[in-house]
């Protein structure tokens, strides 16, 4: 079985949020563990991750340096965090297989995500991104050519497109590698965002890609059996927060649906993650699963998570 895992980025912080390096190392360390037991059970891994906190930390350094030196666009934050979080996953990787036994190469792959540079989202960023700063801290950025916005008493926060992902540029790298053995790492974030110019060069664009539906496309772009999105807890919920809360076992991709239109699942939060999963059922006709990397090895084996299915063919 071959299955794609996305990691939110909070898995790569610490339970309080912080991403001190040393944070960050650890978080990784655990994470690492589960993935190792997954390929102990005779699974091919493909990984893929968020990049939100650590992006943050860039953005914040292009704030407190926009005086001296031009802010990063996020293109290239997204191509830094990638690779940084890639090198962290690979050495907690190999030392967790190390310990099993288990001889198997790893990769990072530095990603590219194709979208629409026509599409609408450009022409209204919703997506908000970093900090809360002052007016004056905002007028400072927006001289560098970003989008603020004013949100009342916390102060300006930036304001990004989050268009749909197309293409996986890089998927077929990503492909051949998990063919010679690899377990691969790419995507991250939901790739780097990138449009197609007219004389068929490609260019980074300022925007972010949402990491669950990244993890989607590149799951259907090479062929994987199965989708796992990894969160902080171990099903979806109906009702969450409520005495009649009640988790999510194995559904039909329509009822997901249904669920979720019935207002079921947070915009911010488990929506995307339901949207995503539902996608890639809907599309590639397998199975998708959103649980948390305690449950992963049963989860995969389809005991454990919430696991959604393509629907049943009336007979």
């Amino acid at each position: 079985m071959r299955i794609l895992l996305a990691l939110g980025g909070n898995a790569m912080t610490a339970p309080d949020g912080r991403v001190r390096p040393e944070d960050q190392i650890a978080a990784a360390t655990q994470a690492m563990d589960a993935v190792a037991d997954l390929i102990a059970e005779g699974v091919d891994v493909v990984m893929t991750h968020g990049n939100g906190p650590q992006v943050g930390n860039l953005l914040v350094k292009n704030e407190l340096a926009a005086p001296v030196v031009p802010p990063v666009p996020l293109d290239w934050c997204d191509a830094q965090t990638q690779g940084t979080l890639g090198v962290i996953l690979m050495n907690a990787l190999d030392a967790a297989l190390a310990t099993r036994g288990i001889d198997r190469p790893t990769a990072a792959l530095v990603t590219r995500t194709r979208v629409d540079p026509e599409d609408p989202a450009f022409g209204k960023p919703s997506k908000p991104i970093g900090r809360y700063l002052s007016r004056d801290e905002a007028s400072r950025m927006i001289e560098h050519g970003e989008t603020w916005e004013d949100r009342g008493e916390r102060g300006w926060r930036r304001m990004v497109a989050s268009p749909e992902p197309l293409e996986v540029q890089d998927a077929a790298a990503v492909a051949a590698l998990v063919d010679a053995g690899f377990v691969v790492i790419a995507n991250g974030g939901g790739g780097i965002p990138t449009v197609l110019r007219e004389d068929g060069s490609l260019v980074g664009i300022e925007a972010v890609i949402d990491k669950d539906l990244g993890a989607a496309l590149l799951a259907r772009s090479i062929d994987v059996d199965m989708l796992v999105i990894a969160t902080d807890v171990p099903h979806a919920v109906l009702r969450y927060g409520t005495p009649e809360a009640e988790d999510i076992g194995e559904v039909s991709v329509d009822q997901m649906r249904e669920y979720a239109a019935e207002g079921h699942f947070g915009g911010g939060s488990m929506g995307p993650k339901v949207d995503a999963v539902c996608r890639f059922v809907e599309q590639s006709g397998r199975i998708g699963v959103i649980t948390d990397l305690e449950s992963i090895v049963p989860a995969v084996a389809g005991t454990a998570g919430t696991i959604v299915i393509p629907n049943r063919k009336e007979a």
